[in-house]
């Protein structure tokens, strides 16, 4: 294996030239990414609670369809649910009295706000669709009323939010809205609370990791700029598109654990070179030639996982995926331009204000006889039972995938306790048939004597409450448009309602949608899980052709994305063992359920990438000290030696920051928490430093093979991995003996 001339290699020509020209690369980048963190100020309140469902499906043609004829359905936006004082009931004056005028008065406070009231149980009440016995227990100790706001919006709901209490009065507030916001209110919370969390407790981190101030603060201020750069592209893209407000963790968990981890090999393949004794200039030319290539092949390598989100219909993924391609490729950015000209500046100076018995550098015989190196070793003495009990145990951990179950948001994700969960669910119960997720159907027809036998037909379906689908509504804008809804025994089960509706024998001349909340989540379910085979070819595809491109052999990305797999599944089993059968719900205080789809196919695309990450740095290590002519078992050493203790403190650091969301009382938060834990324990420690020199090991000088015409490709492409040649050395220098000391 051998690559270009230094002085045609296009990373070579780049490390010069961002040393040479320091303090213009840094000028123009920092000042561009201040720039963008300064026009983000302020966009979390351009994200939005939608684009979850699949614009495509039959349910999204319904919501369309019942938009024109009726307009926007704000029906469920807000539900009141009020509760007489012990020994009174909902009629009783001194009860109902300030009720109503509270509710009267509603619109008229509020504007802006508050369109009126849909419905309520009292009488005197201005409503706009009128008031039902149905809105009042038997006992007439809870009534019920449903507040229409102007707009879908969180800010109408968030001026409004304490303007239903009444005194005297239990008053208990849920509805799409209030659910939605308190969804996307934990989520800020959560974001803010992990940012706190982190990087101070990321600095100290970095401070032992490299042994002074001055080498830790450098990947730490990579993290902070790369999150502000990305928020500001996420600000522009809101002028174009629906973004979701889950991008703003996203955007910050990845900014932060990636930008420092590209830091961490940077840095520290900087510090290397000048402990081999070269000066600033080369030892710079010579990180962007080795660890700034490989850092930008494994930015480009989880583009292209987090691309795969964007194959996927729903608004929700593909805003995601916009912000996380954003943040990664600004990670990737400011590892080459920024770090490499600041430590062009700095030189050795890079190890002031430390601690010398931590900030001290070990030349690179010295790492391969460290302890990295020592249980490499151990390994491949161990080959066969390592292999063999790793892949029994991991495959034991994927076993519980098989009870695997999707689901969409609701309610539920949050707390038990949580005022507005405890609301919906007081409804649901006082009021089953006033449920805010019922089952719509939307009828077509010029004639509507077909629409009785249909229905008749329709009550039939399994897990409708008795009532089953009222006399249907006709628009006034469009007479050939009727809509009917029926609420569920089980919100959670609509799997088999919604089939047996859609298999109903239609008339000739009647067209049947099926609509409402459960059948949005069912239809982006099916969306999800009918393209996840797609896009897990292309991910696959592509990734393992430019891992060909870079490391010159076909058998090292397909052992890479089987590891990637084996890692993966076992993280699914883990999160499906938790949330889905409920291990430890109690201690964790979450109610077990189906895993929110969405969600869950993010952190799908963010671990397979992450998990890419981590072994395009071991490979690359072990096919640098391949193509300086080592041999596959010292290869396999020296790689992992290299880049062991690099990958764990990257590991461990991603470990921190996305742990803060461990404390979360937003149960989509905790999956991302304990996923990514799961993930980067799996392939930080058993995959990387284990199973990978293991099953390398075994396989011999075969990793290396890939067809000879494949062989000519990819060198006549470039991408294979430098050939560092020893390059004339300064006389050492009284810093310098220091620093090898």
């Amino acid at each position: 294996m051998t690559s270009r001339p230094r002085d045609r290699d296009v990373f070579a020509l780049w490390g010069n030239l961002v040393a040479r020209h320091r303090f213009v690369v840094l000028g123009l980048v920092v000042a561009g990414l201040l720039g963008l963190g300064g026009y983000a100020w302020g966009f979390e309140s351009r994200l939005s609670a939608g684009g979850l469902d699949d614009p495509n499906s039959e349910s999204a043609r319904a919501a369309l369809v019942a938009a024109a004829a009726w307009g926007p359905d704000h029906s469920a936006d807000v539900a009141v649910l009020y509760t007489a004082p012990a020994g009174t009931t909902v009629d009783d004056p001194e009860v109902s009295g300030p009720i109503i005028d509270s509710l009267n008065g509603l619109a008229a406070r509020y504007p802006h706000e508050i369109t009126g009231v849909n419905a309520a149980y009292w009488a005197p009440v201005n409503s706009t669709k009128g008031n039902s016995g149905k809105l009042a227990t038997d006992d007439k100790t809870h009534a019920l009323a449903l507040i229409a706001l102007k707009d879908y919006g969180a800010q109408d709901y968030t001026a409004v939010k304490d303007a239903f209490d009444v005194p005297g009065v239990r008053v208990q507030v849920g509805g799409l809205q209030p659910v939605s916001v308190a969804l996307t209110d934990t989520i800020a919370a959560d974001t803010h609370r992990m940012e706190l969390l982190a990087i101070p407790a990321v600095a100290v981190l970095l401070f032992f990791i490299f042994g002074g101030v001055v080498a830790a603060s450098l990947p730490l201020l990579m993290g902070v700029l790369t999150v502000l750069g990305a928020n500001g592209i996420v600000r522009w893209i809101t002028d174009f598109t629906e973004v979701n407000s889950f991008v703003a963790p996203v955007v910050s968990m990845i900014g932060l654990g990636l930008a420092i981890d590209y830091a961490l090999f940077i840095v520290s393949r900087f510090r290397e070179e000048t402990a081999a004794g070269y000066d600033t200039a080369a030892a710079v030319r010579r990180t962007v030639m080795t660890a700034g290539r490989t850092v930008l092949f494994s930015a480009t390598m989880i583009v292209a996982s987090l691309g795969g989100m964007l194959l996927f219909p729903q608004g929700f993924l593909e805003s995601i995926a916009y912000g996380a391609i954003a943040t990664v490729t600004l990670a990737a950015l400011t590892a080459v331009t920024i770090l490499p000209a600041m430590l062009a500046i700095l030189g050795r100076r890079v190890d002031a204000l430390g601690i010398k018995r931590f900030r001290r550098t070990r030349t690179a015989e010295q790492v391969e006889q460290g302890f990295w190196g020592r249980s490499t070793g151990w390994v491949m003495r161990h080959p066969r039972a390592i292999t063999a009990v790793l892949i029994l145990g991991l495959l034991m951990l994927i076993v519980p995938v098989r009870n695997i179950a999707f689901g969409g948001f609701s309610e539920k994700y949050l707390p038990p306790d949580n005022p507005i969960r405890v609301a919906q669910q007081d409804i649901d119960t006082y009021f089953p048939y006033r449920k805010s997720d019922p089952i719509e159907l939307i009828i077509r027809t010029d004639d509507s004597t077909k629409i009785g036998p249909l229905l008749a037909q329709a009550n039939h379906a399994p897990g409708l409450l008795p009532a089953g689908f009222e006399i249907p509504s006709r628009s006034q804008l469009a007479p050939d448009t009727f809509r009917t809804a029926a609420s569920l025994v089980d919100s959670t089960k609509y799997d088999k309602t919604i089939d047996y509706l859609r298999d109903l024998d239609v008339p000739d001349g009647v067209t049947l949608m099926v609509g409402g909340v459960p059948t949005v989540q069912h239809d982006a379910i099916a969306a999800l899980l009918d393209r996840l085979p797609l896009m897990i070819l292309l991910v696959l595809a592509f990734t393992t052709l430019l891992m060909f491109l870079t490391f010159g052999s076909l058998v090292l990305p397909l052992k890479a994305a089987f590891m990637s797999v084996l890692g993966l599944g076992s993280t699914l089993g883990i999160l499906t063992w938790i949330f889905t059968e409920g291990h430890g719900a109690g201690l964790l205080d979450f109610t077990p359920q189906p895993i929110q789809a969405n969600i869950l196919f993010l952190i799908i695309a963010i671990i397979y990438g992450l998990s890419t990450d981590y072994e395009v740095f071991l490979l690359s290590r072990m096919v640098e000290a391949r193509a300086a002519g080592a041999t596959t078992e010292e290869a396999i050493r020296s790689g992992t030696a290299h880049t062991g203790r690099i990958i764990t403190a990257a590991a461990l650091i991603l470990l921190v920051v996305t742990g803060a969301f461990a404390f979360s009382d937003l149960v989509l938060m905790q999956y991302i928490a304990y996923g990514m834990i799961a993930a980067l324990v799996i392939d930080a420690t058993v995959l990387r430093m284990l199973l990978v020199p293991a099953t390398m090991k075994l396989l011999g000088d075969r990793v290396w093979w890939a067809p000879a015409w494949m062989k000519r490709i990819q060198r006549r492409i470039g991408l294979t991995e430098p050939v560092l040649d020893e390059e004339p050395k300064p006389a050492p220098t009284a810093e310098l003996a220091e620093t090898r000391a």
